[in-house]
């Protein structure tokens, strides 16, 4: 590509386009299974996997999809938490042609009865527990087969050992009914023998839904082509990795892009160990770092916020730690800073969408990092910043707008959506929806999502400008500021706190410490203290949530 001013802040070594290796997801895996067939691929609350034993498995589980009748483009949908399920599942889905379909087990009846109908599943794969919601919409969706899954099934412990760990309805047979099978047995059945399909570089892999912050999340197309291309990115990003020998923290949620992508493509296709985390909490994350010693350490703010303020982590060694990448919500300043002096190491911010199959920035590593930044665009990849109104204009240094992306990693569009493609995708450049500006040297900074902005009195205010003042408050663990209904101004500015451990803090207090650090029309007028936010799945504070809790509170006043 043409050369661009971020172009010079690259770390030595790291090319500004990259010759990419064609290959498909599945064939990764074969090539490290080849390469590195003793290095332990999965690690799951002590059971171990090699690269040798997961391809062995994956072969198996192919040949049991396809004796289910999946065939070539078919969708296959997963509901499973971070278990060695999960991946085999999914390469074994890559291997037949097929597209798997990834859902939040979290997820209620309705919006798993939305997501199965609109990405045509027809085979669904679920941990046991949500094997009865998943027959109720038998009827209602497209899905034919179920296949169960227990977490017993990869533990290296008696069955006996396991309830002092989980719940004992967790180790049930699931009841004989019909288009329902268990995991084990399918592998059991069936030899390391699938069929032969061809799959191109450029199939379809995957069906990854964005969170549907404005509505009805979307399924965002994503071919092996996508996929394997931003791992090599990433590759090419972080060439210090030693393959066959590095193991990787698994907090990122398989079925989430950054999980998706960051965490299982990135460590099958480099041979890394992926220390699987069903569901990621501070005590946990320190458990599994004296336990295993990971050397990758990729975290979302609130991981690494908790950790800090974990009783086990003055206890906690982690020399082992080669580097840390934080993503998918904003970093507070005072929490890398905290990091570096306690821990002794960098954290990494990056920058990406479900639409550019997780990765399109990151501060440059071993390179220079400017804290608060998204840091430059990866190989092979263009952003501009063009004007919220028309998005044609480009904006200089300093000048907010929106971010706009091309790059081999970025999305062909949304299945079955041609009036939302059309709108995301114009040009060749995918329109992302976020609000940011480029600096001098060509460092990018999210201001704020475009749908997120706040209209007060006529002013234009960005959220996450206050939630970063909120953040550098000693007494605050975590903030967000949210947009609500005024009957003169229009909207409000109203801020949800969540205080440190044993603060206290009164709503004068915050706005007074605002006054001194915002313009006026953005200091919050409405404080209001919680014991803690709501997230998504993946750690990021929902402040959809927040603004659907106020509308809620609101329309009961006036009813």
């Amino acid at each position: 590509m043409e050369e661009r001013v971020w172009h010079k802040s690259y770390a030595r070594g790291v090319p500004a386009s990259v010759d990419y290796q064609k290959i498909t997801l599945h064939g990764a895996l074969e090539k490290t299974a080849q390469t590195f067939p003793d290095t332990v691929a999965l690690i799951m609350m002590g059971k171990k996997i090699t690269y040798r034993e997961l391809d062995l498995l994956v072969n198996r589980f192919a040949g049991a999809l396809a004796g289910l009748g999946v065939k070539k483009g078919d969708k296959v949908a997963l509901l499973l938490p971070n278990m060695p399920q999960v991946v085999i599942a999914s390469y074994a889905a890559f291997k037949l042609g097929a597209v798997v379909v990834m859902n939040n087990p979290l997820y209620t009846e309705r919006e798993l009865e939305y997501q199965l109908n609109d990405s045509d599943s027809k085979v669904a794969i679920c941990m046991d527990l949500l094997v009865p919601r998943v027959l109720k919409l038998k009827g209602k969706t497209g899905i034919e087969q179920v296949v169960a899954c227990h977490i017993r099934d990869y533990l290296p412990f008696p069955k006996k050992q396991l309830f002092p760990l989980v719940k004992k309805k967790m180790h049930r047979k699931t009841a004989p009914h019909e288009g329902v099978h268990d995991f084990l047995d399918l592998i059991k059945k069936y030899p390391p023998k699938p069929p032969d399909v061809a799959v191109a570089f450029d199939d379809l892999a995957a069906l990854l839904y964005t969170g549907g912050t404005t509505g009805r999340s979307k399924g965002v197309l994503l071919t092996h082509a996508n996929c394997s291309i931003c791992v090599q990115q990433l590759r090419a990003w972080i060439p210090d990795v030693e393959e066959g020998r590095d193991s990787m923290l698994g907090t990122f949620p398989i079925f989430h892009t950054a999980g998706f992508t960051t965490g299982m493509n990135t460590c099958i296709y480099r041979g890394l160990t992926l220390i699987l985390i069903p569901r990621p909490e501070p005590g946990t994350v320190l458990e599994m770092t004296r336990k295993y010693r990971p050397t990758w350490f990729p975290c979302v703010p609130t991981i690494f916020v908790g950790v800090l303020g974990h009783p086990d982590f003055p206890g906690t060694d982690f020399s082992c730690v080669k580097g840390c990448v934080s993503g998918a919500a904003p970093l507070a300043v005072d929490t890398i800073r905290q990091w570096k002096a306690e821990v002794g190491a960098d954290i990494v911010e990056c920058y990406g969408l479900t639409e550019t199959s997780t990765l399109s920035h990151a501060n440059p590593w071993g390179g220079k990092t400017k804290p608060g930044s998204v840091g430059v665009p990866i190989p092979d990849t263009d952003c501009r910043i063009v004007d919220v109104e028309t998005g044609t204009r480009d904006m200089g240094p300093g000048e907010p707008g929106e971010i706009i992306i091309k790059g081999p990693q970025v999305t062909s569009g949304y299945y079955k959506k041609p009036d939302e493609t059309a709108e995301a995708l114009r040009d060749g450049w995918l329109y992302t929806g976020d609000i940011g500006y480029m600096d001098e040297e060509g460092y990018f900074f999210i201001v704020d999502r475009k749908k997120d902005m706040i209209i007060a009195g006529g002013y234009n205010i960005y959220p996450r400008e206050i939630d970063e003042i909120l953040f550098e408050h000693p007494k605050i663990q975590e903030a967000c500021a949210v947009g609500i209904p005024d009957p003169y101004r229009g909207e409000t500015v109203k801020a949800f706190i969540v205080l440190q451990p044993g603060e206290r803090l009164t709503g004068e207090e915050v706005m007074s410490y605002c006054r001194e650090k915002l313009a006026a029309y953005k200091v919050p007028k409405l404080v209001e203290f919680m014991d803690e936010l709501p997230k998504s799945a993946i750690g990021k504070v929902l402040r959809k949530e927040l603004r659907k809790m106020e509308q809620e509170r609101i329309s009961r006043k006036n009813g």
